[in-house]
């Protein structure tokens, strides 16, 4: 063997052995990280009980960031922080006021049986709707989804109200809706995927870009105080008048187009 071609293998082997003591070093430090993260953890459930570490261990800090972040109104929304959404014929004398959280299963319930005719109603001028986004399942049930899906329905009212209406009909769909305790409405991607099913949305780049940077993160959390300001307890709620739309059971939303359609005529009556 030459000189040069020793030589290149004495560098070769010092290459090696730097490497591998740099990957030595940064496995070590992933350890103590590891090992610092466990200790708080430890400490905090021993001050205030393993529940209450985990709740805040999983508390996404970047919401209670955006609570103080520039507030940006979508288009089509009226009132002081743009948090009034009327849809329909501004003619209708009555408003149909609905309560929905993004996560809800009985939401998606409600929406798949009974949306269409509520879409027929308020098309046919017999109300207005005034929807009210909610996101107590994220405090509920821990997460982010409902937040997030709230902000991207921002995000659609900006192009349009039909934009609006046909993206929330999406998220509510069996196809699309995830089970509550999947938190999958956290991820941009997802809630992406579902609105190039809507056209006024596939492929269109100002909308993603509002998703993926949060534009309307601010206005969702300013959205959902109307849910707790008005003392609504759970989702879906109708309220025509003050006046809540119920089933037979005189409690819960109409879940049929029939216990709808009895209910609504109540109410425009009223």
């Amino acid at each position: 063997m030459s000189k040069r071609n020793s030589q290149a293998a004495k560098t070769a082997a010092r290459d090696r052995l730097r490497q591998e003591r740099e990957r030595q070093a940064q496995r070590a430090k992933v350890r103590r990280q590891l090992i610092v993260a466990a200790s708080v953890v430890g400490v905090l459930a021993a001050a205030g009980g393993i529940g209450w570490a985990v709740v805040q261990a999983n508390k996404p800090a970047y919401w209670e960031a955006a609570k103080k972040a520039k507030l940006v109104k979508p288009a089509h929304t009226t009132g002081k922080d743009g948090t009034t959404v009327v849809l329909g014929k501004s003619s209708a004398k009555k408003t149909l006021v609905m309560y929905e959280d993004p996560r809800c299963p009985v939401c998606a319930d409600f929406e798949q049986a009974v949306g269409p005719t509520v879409k027929k109603d308020m098309d046919a001028g017999k109300f207005k709707i005034q929807y009210v986004g909610a996101t107590f399942l994220d405090r509920n049930l821990t997460g982010e989804g409902s937040k997030n899906a709230l902000s991207a329905l921002g995000a659609a009212l900006d192009v349009s109200p039909e934009a609006f209406l046909e993206y929330k009909s999406a998220m509510y769909t069996k196809k699309w809706h995830p089970e509550e305790t999947t938190d999958k409405f956290k991820d941009d991607s997802y809630l992406i995927e579902i609105a190039d099913t809507v056209p006024a949305l596939k492929g269109n780049t100002a909308f993603q870009k509002a998703v993926k940077d949060g534009t309307y993160d601010r206005w969702a959390l300013e959205e959902s105080k109307i849910f707790d300001r008005d003392g609504i307890s759970g989702t879906p709620t109708l309220k025509m008048d003050g006046k809540a739309l119920t089933g037979p059971d005189g409690k819960n939303a109409p879940m049929t187009a029939d216990q709808f359609g009895t209910a609504l005529d109540a109410a425009l009556k009223g």
